[in-house]
């Protein structure tokens, strides 16, 4: 029963930061971010989000990072307004997701070997 509730507040709050980063968040620093998941531990006090950036630089991921810490506690109280199943809002953490990066490499390694191959 408390899996099944876990699953379904990762699922409303990856929605709810979703729509929250698209309509109310106005840093330009945080524009072209997807959240790619949410964790959410089994006493629901803390929640990881799980971003990604199409940009590769460095800088650029320092600066969503930035721009995503410097809006955490409006997203928080957004959050805490919005969602209606839970005592007490979730502390936030925003984190960078590497996946889709580290697939994009194992990718062009994979087209790299069967370049060389013909």
């Amino acid at each position: 029963m408390a899996q099944y509730r876990v699953g379904r507040l990762q699922q409303e709050i990856q929605r709810e930061v979703n729509d929250l980063l698209l309509k109310e968040v106005r840093d330009p620093r945080v524009n072209g971010v997807t959240i790619t998941g949410v964790d959410v531990t089994g006493d629901l006090q803390q929640a990881t989000i799980f971003y990604s950036i199409l940009s590769d630089k460095k800088s650029d991921e320092e600066n969503t990072q930035k721009g995503l810490d410097k809006a955490t506690g409006m997203i928080r109280s957004a959050l805490g307004a919005r969602l209606r199943n839970v005592y007490r809002t979730p502390e936030i953490h925003f984190e960078l997701d590497d996946s889709i990066q580290y697939g994009s490499k194992i990718d062009q390694l994979i087209n790299k070997l069967q370049r060389e191959d013909k």
